[in-house]
């Protein structure tokens, strides 16, 4: 099959491999150059585990192709997916202007029946809007051509989007067009052959489909936030609670493990969108504007933890463990390490960090800074820093040598955002310890 996806950032690059990788010809199109000149060399533009394996395949394969040129892209494929970023606005609602940019091109060139499918993470609404979008430009062209407009929403894992996208949990297809949901079958066959994983629903449900799901997972992890706090202040273990809580099926131990807050592409940008579209029905989304509000506060913790074991951080030198808003990711959007940094310069201290893959990233976003160090090791971030400081729970870090670490810190002090290690463990090691919802050891 003929696909062309606009957009080649995270989801259109990792749709675009998964499906060339399964024998269809695909047609990337994206609107920097030199984005697209370092893809047709095979060079991957992010971090994601068995990405850049499957693009190098495809493009020496010929499966795999990359333009600039939009109308080269809409006369290649019957399937058009809009897979285009939609960054949030101050107000916080989904900015829309370049999914419709692209409904607009496939409108000025398309010449025969074309299948429209949004990918990107859009508003409740939206599929109406591209379909407007494309009937003005055709419209104004003085043509008819048939289309349809589909929303099939990505529920991908960053860290794990290869094997979510070969072997999805359920595949959303919002469409009433018959035509528009033989043609999503045929297309998603090759990933639906266990059991029929394809779930066909109207178009507006679709959408709200991905942003509820988003919203409930961070909703699970601002509550158990707030309840590691309570555990905190109650003098009780959250660990020991999440154990216990996790081990109803009706919870499940997905998503309740303590930390420093969420952060990523999805789960701020997405609840922050929903509240303002619910705002925008005249609803008071009083529940999630608590969970955003809660995360908020959330990313906050490690920075006053740090002030309480050390006092004024001004002069001083924090180890930093993780940079990526979690592992298997460069991605530093939202990210808690971020907050934290940037508490620790504002009040006059230094940062040392590692990240195993996204010290790039932070270098890309904070450029070079005299109190932001980068190093190769876990142990070299430590070297001479007056405490230590985890917000990514990376499986490098989780067996450090404490002895080491011990010999390297100024002071024995690990303000783990991460709920890593076992209080009693640490204490015995001679470090004073502060976890999320466990006190301080």
């Amino acid at each position: 099959m003929n696909i062309t996806i606009f957009g080649s950032g995270y989801v259109g690059l990792v749709t675009a491999a998964c499906f060339a990788d399964a024998g269809n010809d695909v047609l990337c199109v994206d609107v920097d150059p030199a984005k697209v000149e370092r893809l047709r060399r095979g060079e991957c533009p992010i971090y994601e585990p068995g990405l850049e394996d499957m693009l190098q395949r495809n493009v020496r394969s010929g499966r795999m192709r990359f333009t600039t040129v939009a109308s080269e892209g809409v006369a290649h494929g019957v399937y058009q997916f809009i897979a285009v970023g939609t960054p949030p606005s101050e107000d916080g609602s989904a900015d829309m202007q370049y999914v419709l940019a692209v409904a607009k091109s496939i409108g000025q060139y398309m010449a025969e029946y074309r299948v429209v499918i949004s990918k990107s993470t859009v508003p409740v609404g939206t599929a109406d809007r591209v379909q407007q979008t494309l009937a003005a430009e055709l419209k104004a062209r003085g043509v008819e051509v048939p289309f349809d407009v589909v929303s099939n929403p990505e529920f991908l894992k960053e860290g794990a989007a290869v094997a979510d996208f070969n072997k999805p949990d359920r595949i959303i297809c919002g469409t009433s067009s018959d035509r528009a949901t033989a043609a999503m079958q045929a297309l998603y066959a090759p990933f639906n052959r266990n059991h029929d994983k394809l779930i066909v629903m109207d178009v507006r449900s679709s959408e709200l489909t991905k942003y509820a799901a988003n919203a409930m997972l961070a909703t699970k992890i601002s509550f158990m936030n707030e309840i590691a706090n309570l555990a905190e202040a109650l003098g009780a273990d959250v660990e020991k609670v999440r154990v216990g809580i996790g081990a109803d099926p009706r919870i499940g131990y997905h998503f309740i493990y303590p930390g420093c807050g969420y952060g990523g592409s999805c789960f701020p940008k997405d609840v922050k969108a929903l509240v303002h579209t619910a705002g925008g029905a005249n609803f008071d989304a009083q529940l999630l504007q608590a969970v955003e509000s809660v995360n908020t506060r959330q990313k906050t913790l490690v920075f006053s933890k740090l002030e309480k074991s050390l006092g004024s951080l001004k002069g001083k030198t924090i180890a930093l463990w993780g940079l990526a808003f979690k592992p298997q990711t460069d991605d530093m959007r939202e990210a808690p390490s971020r907050d934290l940094m940037e508490a620790v310069w504002a009040a006059g201290g230094k940062i040392r960090a590692h990240d195993p893959v996204a010290s790039h990233e932070c270098e890309r976003l904070y450029g070079k800074r005299d109190d932001l160090i980068l190093v190769d090791t876990p142990e070299a971030a430590c070297d001479g820093a007056d405490a230590l400081a985890i917000v990514t729970e990376w499986r490098v870090f989780h067996s450090p040598n404490f002895a080491r670490l011990k010999s390297l810190l100024k002071n024995a002090v690990i303000v783990d955002g991460r709920n890593l290690y076992e209080p009693s463990v640490l204490k015995e090691a001679g470090f004073r310890y502060f976890a999320i919802g466990r006190g301080e050891s």
